[in-house]
């Protein structure tokens, strides 16, 4: 191994370096305090959990993102989070056991076994909220709201909004009667968006002309709001669920017009999530960037492995992606102190630092100046105390 070998990172794995550092603490306490303000209680889940819990209910995608080690202590499995929702799922059911909605919002370091096709990195910060206990669309729509205004925070000034409604997909595969190996390869031909796969498909494994015509819409119907009226032509006579479903994307609509201005755009042949979504999906789109900014939607029961089935909706977003979103911001500047220990300088250092200023004081011997450590102002002996003086270009050095 060479010397330069031995600070290289894993693939995936990056190291977050000034100022772009302060920007992501910056935005974390923005993020949080906004939350806090809509009743949001901050969690903190642990790093590491046994896979019985850390993996229950969340399908095969997880498992596959999960890295794995045995526990030094018990010989048991435990596992990294990779996805902090499952845990914060965990958490309302089993640890804290409240009665009616519970509102919890986290950030915390996540470590993923491969990258995200979407998202890039090994190692994001995850930052979002889950809302449990209710199972109404107000739930959903207080989701989404609170998903944009997040954006907004970030400095992000035209968010696309992608809707979708699993239960769409559920209502017609369940109404059709198809075996598990159909469905499946139904599933794979609507996740490529492939007409011709779909239709061979449809053609080969349902029998009823109208869910087959349904089937085939799916495929189909993507765009802006006109989508749901032609999902209402083509699903006439659906399953009551699938007209449901439609119902509450067009409520859901409606709500986020009605708040912010967003472009809206309706894909009722999403799968993303399949195994683990119930309900409502969306995800938030920002232009200069090939992937979602903000995912989520409604994931009910999850909680029901914890011995409590509540109905849960949220969403998560990559910090490191946010801070990405608007400059960092000018620093304030600093005051430099001279390298001497003396009890008045001291005291005058100390009083700075409790204004919030930021004081950085030369140590003996030092080479590096004022000017290298960003500093605007200096501390100085003048009329019998310390005082901050002004640095100009010549005084910096």
């Amino acid at each position: 191994m060479t010397i330069a070998d031995r600070w290289l990172l894993p693939d995936g794995m990056d190291e977050v370096l000034p100022p772009q550092a302060s920007r992501m603490e910056e935005l974390r306490r923005a993020l949080l305090d906004l939350y806090h303000c809509w009743g949001y209680d901050q969690v903190m889940p642990p790093p590491v959990e046994f896979l019985d819990s850390l993996l229950t209910g969340t399908g095969t995608d997880l498992d596959l993102q999960t890295f794995k080690i045995t526990d030094q202590l018990t010989g048991r499995m435990m596992g990294a989070s990779a996805d902090v929702t499952p845990q914060v799922a965990r958490m309302d059911a089993h640890s804290l056991k409240r009665q009616g909605p519970v509102r919890l919002c986290y950030c915390t370091n996540v470590l993923r076994a491969k990258a995200d096709q979407h998202q890039g990195g090994r190692s994001p910060v995850q930052v979002g909220v889950e809302l449990f206990g209710h199972a109404g669309l107000e739930a959903d729509g207080e989701i989404i709201h609170l998903a944009l205004a997040s954006l907004k925070a970030a400095g992000a000034d035209e968010i696309h909004l992608a809707l979708g409604h699993i239960g769409i997909y559920r209502g017609l595969v369940e109404a059709a009667a198809l075996s598990d190996e159909q469905e499946r390869a139904l599933f794979e031909a609507l996740a490529l968006k492939s007409p011709g796969q779909l239709a061979e498909l449809v053609h080969r494994s349902v029998s009823d002309p109208a869910l087959a015509d349904m089937l085939m819409a799916l495929g189909e119907l993507h765009g802006d709001a006109s989508v749901l009226r032609q999902a209402r032509e083509r699903f006439a006579g659906a399953p009551a669920p699938v007209m449901a479903a439609l119902d509450q994307l067009e409520a859901l609509y409606k709500g986020v017009l009605a708040r912010f201005d967003v472009s809206l755009y309706f894909d009722l042949a999403e799968l993303r999530g399949y195994q683990y979504h119930t309900g409502m999906m969306f995800a938030a789109y920002v232009p200069g960037y090939g992937h979602a900014l903000a995912k989520g939607g409604r994931y009910d029961d999850t909680g029901r492995a914890f011995g409590r089935a509540r109905p849960a909706t949220g969403f998560s977003m990559d910090l490191k992606q946010l801070a990405t979103l608007a400059l960092v911001s000018p620093s304030r500047g600093a005051v430099w102190a001279p390298a001497q220990e003396e009890e008045s300088l001291n005291a005058a250092i100390a009083k700075l630092r409790e204004q919030g200023e930021r004081v950085i004081q030369a140590l003996p011997e030092q080479r590096t100046g004022p000017a290298e450590h960003s500093c605007d102002r200096r501390l100085e002996f003048i009329d019998g105390r310390w005082q901050t003086t002004a640095l100009t270009q010549e005084t910096s050095t």
